[in-house]
């Protein structure tokens, strides 16, 4: 049985290890010439998001980009509150001259966000797609960003960093460190040529790519992974066009989770999806991630009943958490975001709980979000 949990922590270390390699070999970007001639159109679906938009808008209205080269398209999901007359209000209020339009999503299958993303490509102008959530705050030199870097490569399809706000209170601090962790495997991904993350709060791109790749067909009876499963598609069709924006100033920033009970429903959500995935990669790293961390409780438990050394168990967590802090370290100072450090400790000794109870529960469970009940 220690063979068996030593082989099992030496494959992941093997990973990690490969996972910061790749972080280290994609280049972090910067922007030498602002000279912007990409046309967006920024899709936004929402649901319920009054209460998030408002910082949304601010944020784009404070773009530095040509207002002449991106529209805004918002797709409303059946909101129940005050979320359109709030989004009028904020464009108005500011004396707007940028071009947003509202649309209603077309419900067609099993996938809310997929449905409202797909209803607002058929009416966009321009040839890049970039989406974004509602409860998001866009850097400044967002577009500047994506536009110079689409001038300077050869891409169809270019995934973008997001990161956590933290405000220090415990609950934020780990999923921030999770989250963290996340955004570091995926430019490690794209870093050893196996991408197989991505992120739809920071995605742009081609509209007549997506066309290409039939959109979202195949997959619209999963409710989640608008990003992922587009991705592993367009990865299947051209792999060389599709590429990570390692830029600060394309840095997306998001709204943690106040409670325990919709982190959760959050996660469980995120795990759901993956036994749908058709990356080989992607899966062997969802099996060894949850292998890790499930050996490491098992081992404690036997450790307890003498049947294996402590000691043993706590030299595997000790290299785990080692490896864990590099790759999160390195991301957490591309993210601007190194003084969640200090509550990494902690955290690792309740993170493999989380993630194997999240895992079991995503095998068994349906998923609430926004008020609605979801199958895998």
């Amino acid at each position: 049985m220690v063979v068996t949990f030593i082989i099992i922590i030496c494959l992941y270390l093997l990973l990690i290890v490969s996972l910061i390699i790749g972080f280290d070999a994609i280049k972090t970007e910067t922007i030498t010439n602002q000279n912007p001639k990409t046309a967006f159109s920024v899709i936004i679906p929402f649901r319920n998001e009054a209460q998030n938009l408002p910082h949304l808008i601010n944020s784009i209205l404070q773009l530095q980009y040509p207002k002449h080269l991106f529209e805004i398209i918002l797709v409303d999901d059946d909101s129940e509150d005050a979320s359109i007359n709030t989004i009028n209000n904020c464009f108005n209020l500011k004396g707007n001259i940028i071009d947003y339009k509202i649309l209603k999503n077309q419900r067609l299958t099993q996938s809310p966000k997929k449905d409202a993303i797909t209803c607002a490509i058929k009416q966009a102008k321009y040839d890049w797609i970039i989406t974004t959530d509602a409860d998001c705050i866009l850097p400044k030199h967002w577009l500047t960003s994506f536009s110079y870097f689409i001038q300077q490569h050869p891409v169809k399809m270019v995934a973008g960093p997001v990161t956590y706000h933290y405000n220090k209170s415990l609950l934020h601090a780990f999923q921030a460190l999770d989250f963290i962790s996340l955004i570091g495997a995926t430019i490690g991904g794209f870093g050893i040529k196996k991408p197989f993350l991505s992120n739809g709060a920071n995605l742009a791109y081609k509209k007549d790519f997506f066309e290409t790749l039939n959109g979202f067909n195949g997959n619209t009876n999963i409710a989640s992974g608008d990003d992922i499963f587009l991705m592993e598609k367009a990865l299947l069709n051209n792999p060389n066009t599709v590429t990570f924006l390692k830029n600060k100033n394309a840095i997306v920033i998001t709204k943690p989770l106040d409670n325990l009970k919709d982190l959760i429903a959050q996660r469980v959500r995120w795990a759901s999806k993956t036994s749908n995935y058709n990356n080989t990669f992607a899966k062997l790293v969802g099996v060894l991630v949850l292998f890790a961390n499930a050996i490491l409780i098992i081992g404690l438990v036997i450790s307890l009943i003498k049947q294996i050394n402590f000691k043993t168990v706590g030299i595997l967590f000790t290299l785990k958490s080692c490896v864990d802090f590099i790759l999160i370290y390195k991301t957490s100072q591309f993210l601007n975001n190194k003084n969640i450090l200090h509550h990494f400790l902690w955290s690792c000794f309740i993170y493999p709980f989380f993630s194997v109870y999240i895992a079991f529960t995503s095998l068994f469970t349906t998923y609430k979000w926004k008020g609605r009940s979801f199958k895998k």
